[in-house]
């Protein structure tokens, strides 16, 4: 009987668990921290050997095969003792596809991924397609291939998910863009950063498409350097040779080997331009797909917004509060700077990952009147910003933050949480900064209320 390692017990190594024991494997799962209560319910109701609060090494290390959890870093000494007896090591997804004939559509990129999958399976969905969401969101991909059945998976994928992928493809790949962002699992090495994301394209074929922004320098830059066969669709925000979706005189226009079709623009539910190339994507994977025009125009029309992502929060006091905590990154708020259109309070901190602010200096200059910043230690941001803005504040909490906030912003301004940073110096995640944010504005809504 073959035997399973899997390390870690989150939603992904659970899932693994489950898939390895439906196809007959001896499964041990493994994490060095505590396992959530849902996840160790599910492991003993499943008859699934674990262990959390360590690795017990010797039970390990005479695995046949490691399904490792995208968290952990090919770095780490018990994956390079796997790495040195030549056990080898994937991704939950790799593990996952090995058991399913379905359809690809994998989506990953520095920004705008989360979004990009999200709106595509929207539109799948909306078109009756049988269809799984996977990945960075929605439920683990083994587990679904142990327990479901779909003809076609929408996958959100992190540079960690795709260092461990192999002879996993892509039928449709879409990178959204690359900018620097977790240079510390890279050696502080941008290379290494940028092969991990075009992992994506690996082993695809000439029946296979490949999505990406046209105007990315850097994904434009490895495109020179590689050998794909698949058939490229990049898009743009105005026509450029080759474009396969762009915006002329208001108009989106497609154009994919299966149809040509367009959209007005300012039809489309998600607004700014980030949200725009989002749309782009999916359009273009849906029309790769053989989904009629007019369904795809009407989920584009109708789709909700992410949460934590551009999420409107609520209006107080004639000042609109907008939840970015997902940006962890300089370009993320770069985007939602681009979309705004009136006097913004910016809210910015966190832990920070080696930034850059200089990209966002000119935005700054040009449509923030003041930045709040919010973590344990200001510094960086108060020395690189001090003098280039009207005003800028050092808080510790969401609450002081908040609280600066409403006391700075006048009717027609936004106050935008866009933070730059990550956000473990404070918070458990971006999830739990955007929540408490928000929180905090409800009570400032409902204190407004009770005036």
């Amino acid at each position: 009987m073959e035997k399973l390692v899997v390390l870690g017990g989150g939603e992904s190594g659970v899932g693994a668990a489950i898939l390895g024991k439906t196809k007959g494997m001896e499964v041990f799962l493994s994490d060095s921290g505590s396992l959530h209560a849902d996840y160790r319910e599910t492991l003993e109701k499943e008859g699934i050997a674990y262990e959390e609060g360590g690795h017990t090494e010797e039970k390990l290390l005479d695995a046949d095969l490691v399904v490792k959890s995208p968290g952990i870093p090919p770095y780490a000494p018990l994956v390079r003792k796997f790495t040195e007896k030549g056990t080898p090591v994937i991704s939950e997804i790799e593990f996952a596809g090995r058991y399913t004939d379905a359809r690809m559509v994998c989506i990953t990129g520095s920004n705008g991924k989360t979004t990009t999958t999200l709106l595509t399976y929207h539109i799948l969905k909306a078109a009756g397609l049988n269809v799984g969401l996977a990945g960075n969101v929605g439920k683990s991909m083994a587990l679904q291939v142990a327990r479901e059945h779909h003809d076609v998976y929408v996958i959100e994928l992190s540079s960690f998910q795709l260092e461990n992928m192999y002879d996993f493809k892509a039928g449709i790949a879409v990178i959204t863009n690359i900018t620097p962002d977790h240079l510390d699992r890279y050696d502080h090495k941008m290379e290494n950063y940028v092969a991990a994301k075009f992992r994506i394209l690996q082993n695809q074929g000439p029946d296979d498409y490949f999505i990406y922004w046209h105007d990315d320098p850097i994904v434009r830059e490895q495109i020179r350097h590689i050998q794909t066969e698949a058939t490229q669709l990049p898009f743009s925000e105005f026509k450029q040779e080759g474009s396969k979706a762009w915006v002329e005189d208001g108009i989106i226009h497609f154009e994919t080997p299966m149809d040509v079709w367009e959209i007005p623009r300012d039809r489309l539910s998600l607004t700014g331009l980030h949200n725009l190339y989002n749309s782009m994507a999916a359009g273009l994977s849906a029309s790769l797909l053989n989904i009629k025009n007019d369904t795809i125009r009407h989920a584009l029309e109708d789709f909700e917004a992410v949460e934590h992502r551009l999420e409107y929060v609520a209006t107080v006091a004639g000042v609109r509060y907008v939840n970015d905590s997902k940006a962890t990154n300089v370009n993320s708020t770069w985007y939602a700077l681009e979309s705004m259109t009136g006097p913004t309070v910016l809210i910015l901190g966190g832990k920070d990952k080696g930034n850059d602010y200089t990209e966002i200096e000119s935005l700054v200059a040009e449509k923030v009147k003041a930045i709040v910043c919010m973590g344990k230690d200001n510094t960086k941001l108060l020395d690189f910003f001090k003098g280039k803005v009207g005003a800028i504040h050092d808080t510790h909490s969401v609450e002081e933050a908040v609280k600066v906030c409403a006391g700075i912003a006048a009717d027609g301004d936004t106050v935008l949480l866009s933070p730059c940073c990550a956000s473990f110096d404070l918070f458990n995640s971006y999830e739990d900064r955007g929540r408490k944010f928000k929180a905090e504005v409800m009570k400032l809504s409902a204190t407004e209320e009770n005036k």
